[in-house]
């Protein structure tokens, strides 16, 4: 049996697979976001721990037997946060989570006094990454940075609860800017950079390898014979990839979550940095990956159904099916924008309403404007080479049909749908967990089940490439405002 547990923004995942990687069992716990200021978003760290201790103590409860043959447990989780830990190993503050944005000024200083961030790192220096976050404290709680002893991301801190070990991952460890990622390894220039050095950062281990063994204690809380490895993990979105099959160069998805995601596996290093495009290692070895980024896609979702006091679920089933774009235009920049603009303190904006606009019209809206931008992140990635012409969806928004159906017309794509389009970060660190049990690979990361593919419209794909030429005129628009 194999553990997969996924650290997500809004909730904890836990599934359990047997050989076959078929669900034997699976349990969810729900985490809160904290926004002291505006522009800021916390989280504690020790809530990830007490989350995955619920999680696991369901699965023991749900299926006894089967926990005891725990050989393997993988770990992902949301990257990019920044948790400080002293040299006791507790936490010193909340940690920063990906989608903060107070380090803009830390960012711009950066990138401008050390240009192998673009380099080596790959990647712009933008607030959501861990590097400039660490900036941020060092300039304004001089204490706490000084008592830093050991920085983590979050999926690493529950490792570190879990076996005792501080290990990080290539996939998540690319994404704090501190890596050199051709080589897979920690920049000391980078680090220097921000005041740091390697012993404050966790060892380096591939994503499919044994990153320590889970503690006899906690081997006996959920009735596990054995020690267990803890294998490296990913990232959430390169385990959603490992979930997916997406390991070979080439393959793709797209990701439907809190965020919007558009991931590509290549054989290289392949950074675009002046499109945005985030470039990082894979959580499989000598392989990379590149990837478009959106704060918010089904946030803006979610934000709407607040706003109108009803479910997301009964949003979306208010469209049957499209015919063309909506009416009305929504940017979903409800926190900024990575993919294409780099743009912390951009703000979304709906266009076009009128006196007979209704509930329907804002979703509809609100799925163009996701969609829309996932248009700029595949426009990003064909700049720097790369082409796509089938995606899996995988997250929350791949229920709806409907939205997928705009996407695909969209991008010009065929959008594949996995009948566990949920469970895709969970499953990929599952397996991840499988491949360090095994201690290979092979046969681990297969394709997943499809419910169903659907191909682009033609006649939609017409009438969206037209309006997503009059979309795109919005964002200048708003800046020249002041927006």
């Amino acid at each position: 049996m194999y553990i997969g547990l996924d650290i997500g923004t809004s909730s904890v995942k836990a599934i359990l697979l047997n050989e076959d990687q078929a669900l034997i069992s699976s349990a969810t716990a729900e985490l809160t976001v904290q926004r002291p200021h505006p522009g800021w978003s916390e989280q504690d760290p020790d809530s990830w721990w007490t989350a995955c201790q619920t999680v696991l103590d369901a699965l023991k409860a749900q299926a006894p037997k089967e926990m005891a043959a725990v050989r393997g447990i993988g770990l992902s989780g949301h990257m990019h946060g920044a948790t400080l830990l002293d040299d006791a190993g507790r936490p010193l503050r909340p940690c920063i989570l990906w989608n903060d944005g107070r380090s803009g000024q830390q960012c711009a200083e950066l990138q401008a006094a050390e240009p192998k961030f673009l380099t080596l790192g790959g990647n712009l220096v933008m607030p959501g990454f861990t590097a400039p976050k660490l900036q941020w404290v060092r300039e304004n709680e001089p204490d706490i940075f000084a008592r830093t002893a050991m920085v983590l991301l979050p999926k690493d801190y529950v490792r570190f609860r879990l076996t005792g070990e501080y290990a990080g991952d290539m996939s998540d460890s690319a994404g704090t800017l501190w890596m050199d990622v051709a080589k897979r390894d920690w920049s000391d220039d980078l680090l220097v950079a921000t005041g740091l050095t390697r012993k404050h950062m966790p060892r380096l281990v591939e994503g499919s390898e044994s990153s320590g063994t889970l503690k006899p204690d906690l081997c006996a809380r959920w009735g596990i014979d054995g020690t267990p490895v803890v294998a490296g993990g990913g990232g959430d979105n390169a385990a959603s990839a490992c979930g997916v099959g997406a390991v070979d160069p080439g393959s793709a998805f797209v990701s439907l979550g809190t965020s919007g995601v558009l991931f590509v596996t290549n054989d290289r290093f392949s950074p675009n940095v002046e499109g945005a495009v985030h470039a990082f290692c894979h959580a499989v070895p000598d392989t990379w990956h590149q990837m478009g980024v959106i704060l918010s896609a089904t946030d803006s979702l979610n934000w709407l159904a607040r706003t109108l006091k009803k479910s997301p679920a009964d949003l979306t089933g208010l469209l049957d099916k499209v015919s063309g774009p909506s009416a009305v235009s929504f940017l979903p920049y409800l926190g900024g924008e990575r993919t294409p603009h780099n743009d912390v303190d951009i703000r979304a904006g709906f266009m076009g309403i009128s006196h007979e606009t209704d509930d329907a019209d804002l979703t509809h809206a609100v799925l163009d404007g996701v969609a829309f931008a996932l248009k700029d992140c595949l426009e990003a990635l064909s700049v720097a080479g790369t082409k796509i012409d089938r995606v899996l969806a995988v997250g929350g928004g791949s229920r709806s049909q409907v939205w997928l159906e705009i996407i695909a017309s969209l991008l010009d794509v065929t959008v594949d749908v996995p009948v566990d389009g949920d469970f895709g970060a969970s499953l990929g660190a599952a397996r991840l967990g499988h491949a360090a049990a095994l201690g290979t690979t092979e046969g681990v990361f297969s394709r997943p089940q499809l419910k169903t593919s659907i191909d682009p419209d033609p006649a939609l794909t017409e009438t969206y490439a037209e309006a997503y030429g009059q979309w795109r005129k919005l964002y200048p628009a708003l800046k020249q405002a002041g927006f």
